[in-house]
């Protein structure tokens, strides 16, 4: 089944979209196995440290966080949340994800959903967990000197619709993503580079491209393609309860209200986790720490 229209548009009709609902609806969480290698995998190579995970509410929840560095916070955040605490929230992506059809298949049989609001009533009518980041594509690609800065814009959308279904927004902050590459040269210097200029002659960048989520040119560890041994660190606040907001549509000043009380908890597990990092810093193996570099 595809989620394109005759144009070849991401749920741009009906159909396409419901559609993609029922493939969403359909997945399974990954096997023990798959959960067991993905955590053993992720322990190995980033030894997370999680904190606050008493906080974490029974009933289904919408995680809330600071987006990483490529999007790679999704590769520490679910094979913990599906170890510990046996959750699979499924992710919201951005439309551009699922812009061709191999991309859409792959995600969508690992858990990932388009951003779209009924996609995400489907799933919380049908009481999954679901995760997202506000800040999106755009906040996955931010320069180096924005590291762990929230770039929501005015995004309300995950409070309108967490409010209108009753469910908790649980709010955390994820350290150590950011840093899994060095950038050679920020995004928004990449188009007026020679570099650039050689991508717009090879027609990989054109005037329709957006330019706020141009990616960093990377460098990973000692100079490879391959990310940093940065050890991680994850830290969920308290949750914001919604229930008594089920089935109202909410005023601008609530939703921005509610918006930055999640943002808060959200910068303030940023601020605690970098200064649990600069304590632990010394537990680091010699090489990891060599790494890093």
């Amino acid at each position: 089944m595809s989620v394109f229209n005759k144009d070849n548009q991401p749920l741009a009709d009906e159909l396409a979209l419901q559609q993609h609902i029922d493939r969403a609806l359909a997945v399974k969480a990954p096997s023990t196995l798959e959960i067991e290698i993905a955590y053993r995998t992720v322990k190995g190579l980033f030894n997370p440290m999680v904190l606050g995970m008493e906080h974490i509410p029974d009933r289904p929840c919408l995680f809330v966080g600071n987006h990483s560095l490529f999007a790679l916070d999704g590769v520490v955040i679910m094979p913990v949340l599906l170890k510990k605490l046996r959750r699979f929230p499924r992710s919201m992506g951005d439309k551009f994800l699922f812009s061709n059809q191999l991309s859409t298949d792959i995600l969508i049989r690992n858990g990932a959903v388009m951003g779209h609001p009924q996609v995400c009533s489907a799933l919380m009518n049908d009481g999954q967990d679901l995760l997202v980041f506000p800040g999106g594509a755009h906040e996955s690609v931010k320069p180096a000197s924005e590291l762990y800065e929230l770039q929501w814009k005015e995004r309300y959308g995950f409070v309108k619709l967490a409010a209108s279904h009753g469910y908790p927004i649980m709010p955390f902050g994820l350290v150590g993503p950011d840093e899994f590459y060095g950038h050679i040269m920020e995004g928004q210097e990449l188009p007026n580079s020679a570099v650039g200029r050689l991508a717009t002659r090879l027609g990989l960048l054109d005037e329709n491209f957006r330019s706020d989520i141009l990616p960093p040119v990377p460098i990973g560890s000692l100079g490879t393609p391959f990310p940093k041994p940065q050890r991680c660190y994850l830290g969920f606040g308290r949750p914001i309860k919604l229930d008594r907001y089920k089935g109202q549509t909410l005023s601008k000043k609530s939703l921005k209200n509610i918006r930055a009380k999640v943002a808060q908890q959200i910068e303030t597990q940023l601020t605690e986790l970098l200064l649990t990092r600069e304590q632990h810093k010394g537990s680091d193996s010699l090489l990891r720490r060599l790494l890093t570099l």
